[in-house]
């Protein structure tokens, strides 16, 4: 039987080749999930998963509504993207995220409107309902999906560039996720308490957390962040 991780990997390599070639070129949008996983002969949830991990290399970029962007990436980079971040462990990239991901939320509670709001609330409501249909594979989908939008909320193009090495931390923890379902109860939860304090327009709240939802995260997966004192003794 052929692993989930196997097929993913084959597909990252079919897609990046197919990128090396040229057969889309930058700036240019991908075909549907649909049409992709037919012409690949994958399901589209191993697609998805192929998409996150080249989105984590910055070849690509998931654009709610809109599809997969294919980014402005010279051959060079094309060729050994994969070695790029193949040094970081989970913590690095957790320590990353911890970094980031609070303040970009904070940015997001400042300037989101009630569109912004309603797409990650979708995207709550997406996570609730695999959680009672008991649907790891698309508990995995709306997981990744909510952090995607929240990522797409910011205007920096900086921050859009560094986010994308966010994407290693989301799908190992996914993975971990489809193996104890029971994860994704708390994530909603923690999900839920960030799009509240982002509605409340609470930049403070929402940073904060999301500050609990990493730290969690790494719990979860049996890591304790090493992260500097934010209240040291004077």
């Amino acid at each position: 039987m052929i692993s989930s991780s196997t097929v993913v990997n084959a597909v990252v390599e079919k897609l990046r080749q197919a990128l090396a070639r040229g057969q889309w070129r930058s700036g240019d949008m991908l075909p549907g999930q649909r049409e992709l996983a037919e012409q690949l002969g994958i399901s589209r949830p191993s697609l998805r998963e192929a998409v996150t991990v080249l989105e984590t290399l910055g070849l690509l970029r998931s654009l709610p509504g809109k599809g997969v962007l294919v980014l402005d990436v010279d051959a060079g980079v094309l060729s050994n993207a994969g070695e790029q971040v193949a040094g970081a462990s989970l913590a690095d990239v957790l320590q990353l995220r911890y970094t980031l991901e609070p303040f970009i939320v904070g940015l997001v509670a400042q300037s989101a409107n009630s569109q912004d709001i309603g797409q990650l609330r979708l995207t709550l409501m997406d996570m609730r309902e695999a959680l009672e249909a008991q649907d790891s594979e698309a508990g995995v989908s709306a997981y990744i999906a909510f952090h995607q939008a929240l990522f797409a909320l910011t205007t920096n193009p900086i921050f859009q560039s560094v986010v994308q090495q966010t994407g290693t931390a989301l799908k190992q923890s996914a993975d971990m996720l489809r193996k104890s379902p029971e994860h994704l109860a708390a994530r909603l939860t923690e999900n839920e308490a960030v799009v509240r304090a982002i509605r409340e327009k609470n930049s403070a709240k929402a940073s904060a957390q999301m500050r609990r939802h990493i730290l969690e995260e790494g719990l979860r997966m049996g890591i304790e962040l090493n992260i500097p004192d934010e209240n040291p003794s004077p």
